[in-house]
This record gives structure tokens, sequence and C-alpha cells, in this order.
């Protein structure tokens, strides 16, 4: 007997609901979208004309307590995702949210809480979006199998020039009240190290503001912006390995986006950009590239794992839980910012 079809709503369809979700649920066998909710009328009328979505909702909170729906994908920006994601778990559906994941840790607390109040229906964050997947798998792969050793140390670097100019207006990125804690790439990598080699029990970080403010493009007004375009952080992890990690977006000419994992019988790296794992071992000095082969690759599947865990079951990845992690180590970053002291993982 056919699966019946998990029918889907939508709030958000922007660029990366329409780039990545809406094709990627095409290719998912039994799953329909039936409406779609954005911010005006015009732009869900452009949408569903575009993907053949049945009916166009001017009220979120219509849409998540839609009887005919089972499904939930929200892909608004940060400031609304604790609200409609909470919402719709307490409706009784299942929810995909878009990364970054909450303003702050309360928020993706609260999240977290509602998830777990509902253990039947599946919560996902979105992965990252971009390079940094094809190698995944390997790296964890080749730290089952002791390839560094006992970890040493974690090093990250991440540039861009995305803050470079300090006559460019307010982006949505920069905004506080819309973007809340989440920083440049800071949330992806740091949910990847979790993911590969476990979470931090001590923070200290510097940030800094280079262009205090900018001009709303909404409004016109210069506005502040609290936002860090620059952090370097000095970090412990819970299995005693120091981490070292810059991230930047006033560096267009910055070197190549990379993690380092170095250990006591070797050192891995993965270039996030050109999505390559490399690596040296024993008494070799010399990093050499290491492929990733066709069994280990990774590609882009997140809706269809999604919609995999809601037929079969089984754990999704990031869940609520990864997000909350994440989450609560950019909270940690700006609070030793702001003290100036080192800051004890977990938080209060």
């Amino acid at each position: 007997m056919p699966e019946k079809k998990l029918r889907i709503g939508i709030i958000g369809a922007g660029g990366i609901v329409r780039s990545r979700h809406l094709p990627a649920l095409r290719e998912v066998e039994g799953v329909e979208v039936i409406a779609v909710c954005n911010r005006s009328r015009e732009s869900g009328e452009s949408v569903a004309r575009e993907w053949a979505i049945p009916e166009v909702v001017m009220d979120w909170r219509a849409l998540v307590t839609r009887p005919d729906l089972q499904v939930v994908f929200i892909g608004t920006w940060p400031y609304t995702h604790a609200e409609m994601s909470i919402a719709a778990l307490e409706a009784g559906k299942h929810v995909f949210c878009q990364a970054r994941m909450a303003l702050s840790l309360a928020e993706a607390r609260q999240m977290l809480a509602a998830a777990e109040r509902h253990p039947g229906q599946v919560a996902m964050l979105c992965p990252g979006i971009g390079n940094g997947t094809q190698g995944d798998r390997l790296i964890r792969h080749l730290l089952q199998q002791v390839y560094p050793g006992e970890l040493r140390e974690v090093h990250v670097t991440s540039f861009s020039g995305a803050s470079a100019d300090p006559d460019a207006p307010l982006h949505w990125r920069q905004n506080f009240d819309l973007q809340g804690y989440n920083t440049l790439s800071l949330g992806i990598r740091i949910e990847a190290i979790h993911r590969w080699v476990g979470c931090h029990r001590k923070v200290s970080a510097i940030t800094r503001v280079h262009t205090p403010e900018r001009r709303d493009p909404a409004t016109g007004a210069m506005v502040p912006v609290r936002i860090a375009e620059s952090v370097a952080i000095a970090a412990e992890l819970e299995n005693g390995a120091v981490g070292s990690y810059h991230f930047s977006g006033v560096a267009p000419w910055a070197p190549e986006d990379r993690i380092d994992l170095i250990g006591t019988r070797g050192w891995l790296s993965y270039d996030w950009g050109k999505d390559e794992v490399s690596g040296a071992s024993g008494e070799t000095k010399q990093a050499r590239p290491i492929p990733v082969p066709d069994e280990l690759r990774r590609d882009w599947t997140a809706e269809a794992d999604f919609i995999r865990a809601i037929r079969t079951g089984g754990a999704v990845e990031p869940s609520f839980a990864d997000g909350v992690k994440y989450m609560e180590f950019m909270e940690a970053v700006y609070r030793s910012a702001e003290s100036g002291s080192a800051v004890t993982l977990p938080l209060p």
C-alpha cells in the first residue's frame, strides 16, 4: 500500500527556500507543498506560480494550525524562528527550521523544550548551506580510525569580506534585532566541531565592530551595529584539546577557509571553501590530499533526510539539541568579550 502523502506548508519562501528546499522537496516521493506564507501577498503569489503551490496564506498562525498539514518548513529570519517553531510543534506539526536557530540561547532552549514535549514529531534545523558537507563523513570516519591520535588542538579560520565596505548599508545579517547572536559563519563552524570532536567547556573571546554605525536601508537613519565583524577565540574543549578560532567579515583577501585537527599521531585539515580533506600522520611532514570515496561522500540530502525521519524514525542532524549547543557557544563568546573574562560552559 502506498504511503500517505505528507502535506507541507512553507513560511518564508525566500532565496534559500526557492534555490534549495523547494527543488529538493520536488525530488522526494510522497510529499506535496500545498501552502506558502510570505511577508507580502505579491511575493507569496510569485512563489506559488513558480512552484505550483495551490494556496497563498497571509497569516503564518493560520498556516501552522491547518489540520490538512503535517509538516511546516520555516525559512524566515532568526527573530521569528522560536515563535513559529514552537507554535507549529504545539499544533502537532513536524518542523524543519532554517539554520541560525534563534536570536538567543534562551529562545533556542524554548524551542528544544517544545520539541521534547512532542517526541513524536521531528524537529530539525537546516544544515550549513554551501561547501563543507562532502567531506563530513570522511572526517568522522578518519577520527573513528584514530587517524590523528589523541586530539591536542583545533584551529579554525573563516574569513570573508562581507563587512569590509564601511559605507555599505546595514545588511540583515548585521541587524541584531533580526539576527541576534548569530555572527558570521561562527554557528556553522562550531556545529561541525561539536559533531566531529565534541563540545567546549571554556571560552575566552575578543570581538570588534569596525564600523559602529550603518545606514538602515528601510528608514535611511544611521543605526548602531552590534554584531561583531571580527571574532578571535581561545577555547578549551571537553576532551582537553585547545581551540583557536578566528572569524572575520572584513578580510576580502583572506587565506583559505579551513578547520585543522591536530593530534598525537597526525593532522587532519578540511578546506571548507574547496570541500577538500588533507592530512599527515606518522613520519610524514607534508600534508597530502585524502580523496573522499564515493561511499563516504555526503551530498545535500537535508530535505530527504527530514522526510525519512518522519516516515521511519531515527535521529536528524542537526537537531534542536545541536542548535542549542552552538547557540550557547555563540552567546558565551559575547559574554566573554563583554566581561573581558573567560566563560565556563554550560551557561546557566
